[in-house]
């Protein structure tokens, strides 16, 4: 399709925007206006994409930040908004370029709106906590779910969509993921990372998430997506932006690691995710929890109600897991002792720390622990790409005359950049508070013999400690 084509397009588009007789209008709190046709509302109005109101985006994360109950039901909807308006934007400035059909817009703002459909409760904790603690070191990603399901939501509800749509639709979803197809896309790769980028991480599912999380934490955000959005530019069928960009793309993964260390992975929401790791495994034989992990029909009734029929079961056999779900509505949570950051050197090998490393590191006379007291847990923050820096993958431009496309290196732009790109923070709790002074001198006496020395900051507080 030439120039005609892409005025066709351009024609099109701007028609559905006047024309809202048969468009529903949502208003979002963080993009205002968003508009869905007939043809998204098909899976928009279905039970399975509904069931996103009950998934809060955040997991559990409002019960330490209070205004965190916004559900993936509304970032769907974003991250289709914007989707829509970055595909919308390059078409506009490359129309007669890069060739883009109205078939190319319906099917990259459809994998923004189903991205998540595949999602479990308590936002990752359930793929990634949950999961392989019960099956064995499950690998069961919701990528791969949303995948199933879109298939289900298209068959169940008699859906009429092209078929190469359908399938570039689901290799859209899956582009980020370990399972991303190998098949080499011959043309318009540059569509594939749009709603999720497996090249260099910039996507429009994180432009949405780090403002919408921002905003509900009651956190001010400094990162303004909009102005890569209007700028970027597809240079040999890959997105690049210009070089004056550079911090604002740097600025991009700052704040998502910032929100990993300050929001996603508080010390208290990471305990308060240990026990309902622990109320769910102990649900899981009365309830069967990950049965439905491989069927839509099943999984889709699945969702964030799970711990409150766990909580009002008068069943004898979920009263363990119900008493820990008491815990936490009481707030008798399981107590922080202390944590340290794992030397940059050690991190490529570095082996998950167990409970029974901490009970064995105890010396004779101390109060006596079991590995049923305490709980581990490694959080791994970075800038999306591990220990490698995601910015060496993305390509820059000087300005809109230039055809030339070249990466650019932190030490080039500015010597205040991080020189590493991840943190890996361990952390010990207590289940018990009477005993948060013996795991934490057990815990201080394995680093010692681990690294001869102490390796976290300051001792645990003398009034922790004494808590009965």
């Amino acid at each position: 399709m030439g120039t005609n084509g892409n005025e066709e397009v351009t024609s099109l588009y701007s028609l559905s925007c006047r024309d809202r007789r048969f468009s529903k209008h949502i208003h979002d709190n963080v993009h205002g206006n968003i508009y869905l046709d007939p043809f998204f509302l098909q899976f928009v109005d279905t039970e399975q994409f509904q069931r996103l109101r009950e998934l809060k985006q955040l997991g559990l994360t409002h019960m330490v930040y209070p205004g965190a109950v916004h559900s993936r039901f509304e970032h769907s909807l974003g991250v289709y908004w914007l989707a829509g308006e970055a595909v919308h934007t390059v078409q506009g400035h490359q129309g007669s370029e890069i060739n883009i059909e109205r078939n190319d817009i319906r099917t990259v703002k459809l994998a923004g709106l189903l991205h998540d459909v595949g999602h479990g409760p308590f936002s990752h904790l359930f793929e990634r906590e949950f999961l392989p603690r019960v099956l064995n070191g499950s690998e069961w990603s919701h990528e791969d779910m949303s995948v199933k399901m879109i298939d289900y939501i298209v068959d169940a509800h008699h859906i009429e969509i092209d078929s190469a749509i359908l399938n570039n639709v689901k290799e859209m979803v899956l582009a980020s993921s370990a399972n991303a197809s190998q098949n080499t896309v011959n043309e318009k790769r540059f569509l594939y990372d749009i709603v999720a980028n497996g090249q260099n991480g910039i996507d429009v599912d994180k432009f949405d998430y780090i403002v919408r999380d921002s905003r509900a934490c009651g956190l001010g955000c400094n990162f303004q997506f909009q102005r890569l959005l209007e700028t970027m530019r597809v240079m040999g069928d890959e997105i690049c932006y210009r070089a004056k960009d550079y911090l604002t793309v740097h600025k991009l993964f700052a704040t998502r690691a910032d929100l990993h260390r300050t929001v996603y992975t508080h010390a208290k929401v990471k305990a308060i995710e240990l026990m309902v790791v622990d109320a769910l495994t102990l649900a899981h034989g009365e309830l069967s929890i990950s049965a439905s992990i491989q069927e839509p029909a099943k999984f889709w009734k699945l969702d964030d109600s799970i711990l409150r029929q766990i909580e009002t079961s008068d069943k004898q056999e979920l009263k363990k897991a119900r008493d820990l779900v008491l815990r936490i509505r009481r707030r008798d949570l399981y107590q922080f002792c202390n944590e340290f950051a794992v030397p940059k050197d050690k991190q490529e090998h570095f082996k998950d720390i167990t409970p029974q490393d901490i009970v064995c590191s105890q010396k004779n006379g101390d109060t006596p622990l079991n590995e049923e007291d305490i709980s581990v847990s490694t959080v791994k923050i970075n800038l999306t790409r591990g220990r490698s820096n995601p910015l060496e993958s993305i390509k820059f431009f000087q300005d809109y005359e230039s055809d030339y496309k070249f990466p650019m290196r932190d030490e080039r732009i500015s010597h205040l950049l991080p020189a590493f790109c991840q943190d890996m923070i361990v952390r010990v709790y207590s289940k018990k508070p009477e005993l948060v002074g013996a795991v934490s001198k057990a815990f201080e006496n394995y680093q010692l013999k681990t690294y001869g020395m102490k390796a976290q900051v300051h001792d645990t507080p003398e009034k922790k400690k004494r808590r009965v």
